[in-house]
């Protein structure tokens, strides 16, 4: 809001002097102060909900992966702005970032294999896909270009910052289930099998791993996510 205030202040002057202007070396600089810049109020008002949005579902689950995928976000779409973008122009607004976390969020949960994110990515995804239309050429006064490099980035970001730790196994291996007690019921795992003393003249080996039950993940997910 600050920064719409200011450029209203000086009749936009703040957004044309910090601005990308794309193939100027000299403004190469001002990809770290375009995303913060705003032409007027409605630009301002136009990104604020998606961003809140997006940027909180981005951040929930690390502020360390949402700073370094804000990063690329800023790299990707800026640079396709100056690369590409025709020379005669400036361009500021965050929605280059808005973008990069639309793709972030939709495809974080499949690169992670957490459905509550999955879920997530496909609610909010049907719910904005309205917005791709600036994403494409030809809505006059709107930098395709920025969102299209903020996309790509989101999407590239989704596998960069994945969830790179090893998942437990979902359920015993093929060698071990159905194994039966000595009385021919049915093994406990061994969290929830009291403890035998040792027979005499039997040699046991390691006791099998115990299923992780599918609705104990579920619930580790919700209790992440505060519910």
């Amino acid at each position: 809001m600050g920064d719409a205030l200011v450029n209203w202040l000086l009749d936009g002057q703040v957004a044309m002097m910090h601005g990308i202007r794309p193939h100027d070396p000299d403004t190469l600089g001002y990809l770290l102060t375009a995303p913060f810049l705003h032409v007027n109020w409605q630009h301002l008002e136009g990104n604020s909900g998606p961003l809140f949005v997006f940027g909180f579902l981005a951040a929930y689950r690390g502020v360390r992966k949402f700073l370094g995928l804000t990063a690329l976000l800023v790299v990707t779409s800026g640079m396709t702005v100056w690369l590409f973008q025709d020379g005669d122009t400036v361009t500021v607004g965050a929605s280059g970032l808005v973008y990069g976390y639309i793709g972030y969020v939709v495809l974080r949960g499949l690169f992670d294999r957490n459905l509550i994110d999955s879920l997530i990515g496909l609610v909010m995804g049907a719910s904005f896909a309205y917005v791709l239309i600036a994403a494409v050429p030809g809505t006059p006064g709107v930098s395709w270009l920025g969102h299209f490099g903020g996309l790509a980035g989101g999407l590239a970001g989704a596998w960069i910052f994945r969830d790179r730790r090893p998942r437990q196994p979902a359920a015993l291996s093929a060698g071990s289930t159905g194994s039966t007690g000595s009385d021919g019921a049915p093994a406990l795992p061994p969290q929830s099998r009291p403890a035998k003393p040792a027979r005499a003249g039997k040699q046991g080996g390691p006791a099998p791993a115990g299923p992780v039950s599918p609705r104990a993940d579920l619930l580790k997910e919700l209790d992440d996510l505060g519910l």
